[in-house]
């Protein structure tokens, strides 16, 4: 199995964890999405020194996980390409800032360290969230759900299209690729000299695959707008797992709880 294939079961999977009916699941989108984005903007404030603060920001999307059913290494498996990208955001700091913060008996805790690992962390937990937002809501009912919130319809439709069809862009490259490896037998990858083809020929498969669909679409009624799926109505369910959020970050954000905890566990 080539990469573009594993890319297309993992797209598959994807689709497959959307669809389960955990309490999670079961949530109103809206509230999903205004939880995801809170919760992305508070990990984001906090201070590149301030590693105790936002360590328990972390247990919001692990407590989420645990009720969707969805194992967190599942999470960090399908994230395994862009994680690495996030972890070396902060990887030249210690090597930047020397500023000595903590003493541990005779070693000195620079700076640097701190904010190299509060970076790393930050970066994980806004994966963490967003992929989990993902993972428990079908793309049709998130577009229905920004178009409840008034979100522009050409961005909407936008995202809805290139969410729908991208697996129809990595099949059509994984054909080709297959093709090429049936006459080129033994040779790793696509040689260099055959990229500028291989990309006119996925260009030009992909904008007829495009024009098809494009009059499918015409043919079942489109007119500039989706229909998108029914979203049901906001109960107090939903509200009460907004409340709660709401009230854990800025919980966390106001106060050091990991000092607090600290303190009560020597007394």
């Amino acid at each position: 199995m080539n990469k573009l294939e594993t890319a297309l079961r993992d797209l598959s999977e994807m689709d497959t964890l959307a669809s389960g009916s955990s309490c999670i699941h079961r949530l109103h989108p809206a509230a999903k999405l205004i939880a995801t984005a809170a919760y992305i903007l508070v990990v984001v404030s906090f201070h590149k020194y301030n590693l105790g603060g936002l360590l328990p920001m972390g247990l919001w999307p692990v407590v989420l996980f645990q009720l969707s059913g969805i194992p967190i290494r599942t999470c960090f498996y399908k994230l395994r390409i862009v994680l690495p990208l996030v972890m070396a955001v902060g990887l030249f700091n210690p090597f930047l800032d020397h500023t000595v913060l903590y003493t541990v008996g005779n070693i000195a805790v620079w700076g640097g360290v701190v904010s190299m690992i509060t970076l790393m962390l930050k970066g994980v937990f806004c994966l963490m969230a967003a992929f989990l937002l993902a993972a428990t809501t079908p793309i049709d009912v998130l577009c229905g759900a920004l178009r409840m919130m008034h979100v522009p319809g050409m961005l909407v439709t936008l995202l809805l299209l290139t969410c729908r069809y991208a697996g129809i862009l990595t099949e059509e490259a994984s054909v080709m690729t297959q093709a090429y490896e049936l006459r080129a037998p033994g040779q790793k990858g696509i040689h260099i000299s055959a990229w500028g083809s291989f990309l006119g020929q996925l260009l030009l498969r992909s904008m007829d695959r495009a024009q098809e669909l494009y009059d499918s679409m015409l043919l079942r009624g489109y007119h500039e707008h989706f229909h998108y799926a029914p979203i049901p109505r906001f109960r107090v369910k939903d509200a009460l797992f907004l409340a709660f959020s709401g009230a854990f970050f800025a919980l966390v954000r106001m106060l050091p709880v990991v000092q607090l905890l600290g303190s009560f566990a020597v007394q």
